[in-house]
């Protein structure tokens, strides 16, 4: 497997350069997690950049790329470690991948840090990547979320007390407002 750097690289030559389909990035001001206004099409996808984050779009495009990418039939081209994944198991693929994206853009580009995507890496890094897609889309992947609570007794709230702790506030998810 390449590394981070080389796959992100060549993700983002490829999201420049393939005239095969269209990353359209549109501006919002509010904080956004990357499959948050997502709009897929048959050869394109809009994806929603936080305005003021300049540092967030490659992340938020790779996303949208590997999500447009499943609709092309190109999955196992750019998901090689998910070639036939579906459901949870693309979507925890591709956010493993924008997380990973971030963690090299925060540490060797020194990127600036911002809330969803810190939140994302962060639950990777420490092991929280299912508990916080799980709580951050509770009305999606219903099943697969039941199964996970299931075989981790304790985990829901281990991941909430951990991201009290890490973040000063609730999940996304559990946050009101």
């Amino acid at each position: 497997m390449d590394s981070v750097y080389d796959w992100v690289t060549e993700e983002q030559l490829e999201i420049q350069e393939d005239p095969t389909f269209w990353v359209i990035t549109q501006p919002t001001t509010d904080d956004t997690y990357p499959w948050e206004g997502l709009s897929l099409g048959e050869d394109s996808v809009r994806v929603r950049v936080p305005r003021g984050a300049q540092d967030t779009e490659l992340i938020y495009q790779i996303y949208g790329h590997l999500r447009l990418m499943v609709v092309m039939g190109r999955q196992a081209e750019w998901l090689p470690e998910a070639p036939d994944a579906a459901g949870y198991d693309l979507e925890r693929a591709i956010l493993s991948r924008a997380a990973d994206a971030w963690i090299l853009g925060r540490t060797v580009f020194n990127t600036i840090p911002y809330g969803p995507l810190d939140e994302l890496a962060y639950a990777k890094e420490y092991g929280h990547l299912d508990a916080f897609i799980f709580t951050a889309r509770p009305n999606e992947f219903v099943s697969d979320r039941a199964e996970w609570v299931r075989a981790n007794p304790g985990g829901m709230e281990s991941y909430r007390e951990w991201f009290l702790d890490t973040f000063s506030r609730e999940p996304p998810g559990l946050r009101s407002g």
